[in-house]
C-alpha cells in the first residue's frame, strides 16, 4: 500500500518550482486545446483500429501525438484508450480522461462547436471543459513533474478515452486487460473532490397503436440526439389546426415554458412547430430548458380530435411536466444527505401516428434501488401498455477520509486558496465504479461552463490552475 504524506509533513516544497513551470505555458495551453477541440469527436461508425468511429480515433492520435511532444511516453491501446506513462516504474496513480464529445447541438454565438476561440481570457469550443481541456492540463502536469522529479519513485498513468460519452466501453475494454491502480483520479468534474456520484437509470420506453386519421392530429414530434443530454431542439409536425390558432397558443406557450417556437408551412394543411430551448447535462436537468418538453406541452393544450395517440400525448405529459425534474409525477422522487434528490430528464423521443419511443435519465441517490426505482416506473408505463427497459447502474462512493482523498484536497486548498471538501454530484464522471477513485477538477466551484450545451467554455487561467494542482498531487502521491 502507497504511504501518503500527512497534512502535517506535507510542506508543499515543489510549488515553487511548479508555479515556475507554468510561468510561460498559457499560449501553449491554449494552441494545444484548440488542436483537439478542432476535431470532431463524436462517436461514429466503428472501424478496423477505430472502435468509436474516424473522430474519437483522430483525437486520440493527436492527443498522443502532444504527449510525444512533451517528452512522454505514449501509446495506443487497440484504439480504445491511449496511455500515457511518466516512467516505467510501478503505477501508483491513473488518471482518466476522455476525448470523445457529444453532439454540438444548436445556439453557439462565441464560436462554431469545433473552432475553439479565446475571448477575454476564457476559451469556447466543444470539449475545452468536457474533457479535452482538462486532458492537456493533465498533460502539462505529467510534463511539470517530470522536469521536477524525473527519477520519480512510483509512475503515473494518463489513461486517454474515447467512450465516454456514449457508455464507457473503452475504459472496460482497457480494465479487462490491465489492473486498477491504487489510486485514481478523473478530470472530468468540478473542484474540490468529488467522491460520491449518483447512479444512473436511463430505460428506453415504446408503445404502437393503430393511427388515426381523424383531424386536428399530430403527425410526429421529434426531439434529442444524446441519451445524457438534455435537448436544446425539438420539432413537431401537425395537421388540421389553422395558423392564427397555432400562432396565438404559441405565444401564450412561450410565456409559460422559456422555450421559443417557430412555426412555418409543411405542406398542404399542415405546420412545422420548432421548438428551441437550452441544453445542458442531463445530470443537472435543472439547469436547462428541454425543448421536448416545452414542445409536448404546446402539443397539450391543442384540439387534437380524440385518439389513442392524443390519450398517449397526454399520459406523457402528465408523467413528464415540463420544468418538472424529480420524478415526483412518475412516483419515484427520493433523496438523501450523502447524494442528493433523484432527477429526471427526457433526452430522445420520436412520437408519431402509430407509436412512440423515447428516452429518460434519471440520476439516483444512494438510496434509490430496484424496488423503489426501476420497478416502480417500469410499472407506471405497463400500466398504460408500454414497455419500458432499463438497466440501474448504482451509485458509487469513495470513503472521505481516505489519505488519497485528504492529500486531493490539500493540493486543492493550497493553489485554489479555498477550503476543500468533498461532494456529491449527479453526473457519471469517468471514475464511477472504479474502487478508490474520486472526481478531481478540472472545473471550479460552482462555474457553468454550459458543459454539452452551446458556448461550452472555461477560463485558460482555471486550465493552469488545474494543472498546477494535479502537478502538486502527482508529486505527493508518486514520490
Amino acid at each position: 500500500m502507497t504511504d501518503f504524506p500527512s497534512e502535517d509533513d506535507a510542506d508543499m516544497e515543489y510549488r515553487d518550482q511548479i508555479e515556475t513551470f507554468f510561468r510561460d505555458r498559457e499560449q501553449w495551453l491554449t494552441e494545444a486545446v484548440t488542436r483537439l477541440v478542432s476535431i470532431d469527436s463524436v462517436t461514429g461508425e466503428a472501424k478496423p483500429g477505430m472502435p468509436f468511429g474516424e473522430g474519437p480515433a483522430q483525437a486520440l492520435k493527436e492527443a498522443l501525438t502532444i504527449a510525444e511532444e512533451l517528452g512522454l511516453k505514449a501509446e495506443s491501446f487497440d484504439g480504445y484508450v491511449g496511455t500515457v506513462d511518466l516512467n516505467e516504474k510501478e503505477t501508483t496513480l491513473h488518471i482518466l480522461c476522455h476525448l470523445d464529445e457529444v453532439r454540438p447541438g444548436s445556439g453557439w454565438t462565441e464560436t462554431e462547436p469545433f473552432t475553439a476561440a479565446e475571448k477575454d481570457g476564457v476559451l469556447y469550443g466543444r470539449g475545452v471543459s468536457d474533457d479535452k481541456g482538462p486532458s492537456v492540463a493533465a498533460l502539462l502536469a505529467m510534463a511539470c513533474v517530470k522536469s521536477i522529479e524525473p527519477d520519480l519513485k512510483h509512475n503515473v498513468r494518463l489513461i486517454l478515452g474515447t467512450d465516454e460519452e456514449c457508455g464507457g466501453s473503452d475504459l472496460a475494454y482497457y480494465y479487462a486487460r490491465e489492473p486498477y491502480a491504487p489510486c485514481t483520479f478523473s478530470p472530468d468534474a468540478e473542484f474540490p473532490v468529488i467522491n460520491v456520484e449518483k447512479g444512473r437509470y436511463a430505460p428506453e420506453f415504446s408503445k404502437t397503436w393503430e393511427a388515426s386519421e381523424e383531424l386536428p392530429r399530430l403527425i410526429s414530434l421529434r426531439g434529442g440526439e444524446q441519451h445524457n443530454a438534455v435537448p436544446a431542439d425539438a420539432e413537431a409536425v401537425i395537421e388540421g389546426i389553422s395558423m392564427p390558432l397555432l400562432m396565438s397558443r404559441a405565444q401564450v406557450g412561450i410565456r409559460i415554458t422559456g422555450a421559443e417556437y417557430r412555426l412555418s408551412p409543411a405542406g398542404e394543411d399542415r405546420i412545422r412547430v420548432t421548438a428551441h430551448g437550452h441544453g445542458c447535462h442531463a445530470s443537472e436537468p435543472e439547469k436547462g430548458i428541454n425543448a421536448l418538453t416545452a414542445l409536448m406541452a404546446l402539443m397539450g393544450v391543442l384540439p387534437f380530435a380524440e385518439s389513442e395517440s392524443k390519450e398517449m400525448l397526454h399520459f406523457l405529459l402528465d408523467m413528464l411536466p415540463h420544468k418538472e425534474t424529480t420524478g415526483k409525477s412518475l412516483g419515484i422522487a427520493m433523496s438523501d444527505r450523502e447524494s442528493g434528490p433523484l432527477t429526471v430528464a427526457l433526452t430522445t423521443l420520436d412520437f408519431t401516428t402509430t407509436g412512440v419511443k423515447g428516452t429518460l435519465d434519471c440520476r439516483t441517490p444512494l438510496c434509490a434501488d430496484e424496488r423503489n426505482c426501476r420497478q416502480r416506473l417500469e410499472k407506471t408505463f405497463g400500466d398504460r401498455g408500454f414497455t419500458c427497459r432499463g438497466e440501474m447502474l448504482p451509485a458509487h462512493s469513495t470513503p472521505a477520509d481516505e489519505p488519497f482523498v485528504q492529500t486531493l484536497l490539500r493540493c486543492y486548498s493550497e493553489y485554489s486558496g479555498k477550503e476543500g471538501e468533498c461532494l456529491s454530484t449527479g453526473g457519471n464522471t469517468y471514475v464511477h465504479n472504479i474502487p478508490n477513485g474520486v472526481a478531481f477538477g478540472a472545473i471550479p466551484p460552482d462555474y457553468d461552463t454550459s458543459m454539452h450545451g452551446p458556448d461550452e467554455h472555461i477560463p485558460v487561467e482555471d486550465l493552469l490552475t488545474a494543472a498546477k494542482i494535479y502537478a502538486q498531487a502527482i508529486l505527493e502521491l508518486c514520490s
